[in-house]
């Protein structure tokens, strides 16, 4: 969904994509039998394309994984979704050879609907491989069901159609490799680590006080524009954006007692409970399988998004590095010159709530680096480059 020119209308969506999304959402079966018959008929193209080393960005919401996706997105080498690839997500071949024959105005740079400054168009990355994710594990956003996949998960016809799918894109994209967004991976890190062994993770966390008040800020947004317009609400869920608004959805590690106390918080009212538990729960779940899997944890940079906001230049670069992808034309600097940390909005939350804050996310937050008692609500330093607890930053 591409903001529109003012932020009365940013979360409208147009008919035709209304339309057309919920016909392929509705017809999941049909646009995988299609996605398949397009794979047989560029067999012969497809023939010679590895997917190799791909490229997963994921962290919760909210914690700077768009704006890490947008700075590798740059690098020639790289090719990921963008926004035109919706709806037709299942047969990126047969759509962009459509979009490529029909005549289309150049979309205008726009606000994206999160009005946190970052400018979108048609071209831009987005992340929309959830849409396959859900059309062959329909449980994944159900909070009462684990959402964990790990090394033990096996759905041949999903891991054919999914490494096809890439392959795909990385034909009509011309690029080497693949690199998604997607929050949601963070539970799928060691299944994701078995179906491509060469794969590098890149896995943003943020300071939990500042973290909260923006996903805070963010589910009031989205719930006020979804329900100003209906079809809004409709696109996150065909998309599978489950993060905020109306029909929020907390992921479920694998703890269904601790995602049933999140979502108890939230019904009674208690946002920032339930938010600190949530921020905890994710963080954890992501700590435990780095410390107990050497491989995934070498293949893992895990970076702070103070340390994003503060160091720019040395931060990209050790993503570039991780990554195993050269600063092509002075792509760090580029980047860096444009990131810093936010200042179209602050944490404003009471001592009491500060407190619950620090009550249920200290104990995570320090096996990230963050020293007990640092939250702040305006963090602008670098924090201590140590993470413990096993985790390693590349």
């Amino acid at each position: 969904m591409v903001a529109a020119k003012s932020h009365d209308d940013a979360f409208q969506v147009s008919r035709w994509v209304d339309a057309l999304g919920g016909f392929v959402s509705r017809r999941q079966r049909l646009w995988i039998r299609l996605g398949n018959l397009e794979t047989r008929v560029v067999s012969d193209e497809l023939a010679g394309i590895p997917v190799e080393r791909p490229i997963y960005v994921s962290g919760l919401a909210r914690s700077g994984s768009t704006i890490l996706l947008e700075f590798l997105a740059r690098h020639p080498d790289t090719v990921t979704h963008r926004y035109k690839d919706y709806p037709l997500v299942f047969t990126p071949f047969f759509w962009n050879r459509f979009l490529d024959r029909v005549p289309m105005r150049e979309g205008a740079a726009a606000e994206r609907t999160h009005r946190d400054g970052i400018m979108v168009t048609p071209e831009s990355p987005e992340a929309f491989e959830e849409v396959l994710w859900m059309a062959f594990f329909p449980s994944l956003h159900d909070p009462s069901v684990s959402a964990v996949l790990d090394d033990r998960t096996d759905n041949p016809a999903f891991e054919a159609f999914y490494r096809d799918h890439i392959r795909k894109l990385l034909w009509v994209r011309g690029g080497r490799r693949y690199l998604a967004k997607g929050n949601y991976n963070l539970t799928r890190l060691e299944y994701l680590l078995r179906l491509f062994p060469d794969a590098r993770f890149v896995i943003p966390v943020r300071e939990p006080l500042w973290h909260i008040a923006s996903l805070m800020k963010q589910h009031a947004l989205f719930c006020e524009g979804e329900r100003r317009n209906p079809q809004a609400l409709r696109h996150m869920q065909r998309v599978g954006h489950f993060e905020f608004g109306l029909d929020r959805r907390p992921v479920n590690v694998g703890d269904p007692a601790g995602v049933a106390e999140v979502a108890a918080a939230w019904d009674r009212g208690e946002e920032v409970e339930g938010w600190a538990r949530y921020w905890s729960q994710i963080h954890d779940h992501v700590a435990d399988r780095l410390a107990a899997n050497p491989r995934l944890r070498d293949a893992t940079l895990v970076l702070r998004f103070e340390d994003l906001c503060g160091s720019p230049r040395e931060t990209l670069g050790a993503v570039l590095d991780h990554c195993g992808l050269s600063d092509r034309e002075g792509l760090v600097e580029r980047m860096a010159a444009s990131i810093r940390f936010p200042s179209y909005y602050e944490p404003r939350f009471s001592p009491e709530e500060q407190a619950t804050i620090a009550r249920w996310t200290a104990a995570t937050a320090e096996r990230f680096g963050y020293p007990r008692g640092a939250s702040d609500p305006a963090p602008r330093g670098r924090h201590d480059s140590k993470v413990p607890d096993g985790i390693e930053r590349s």
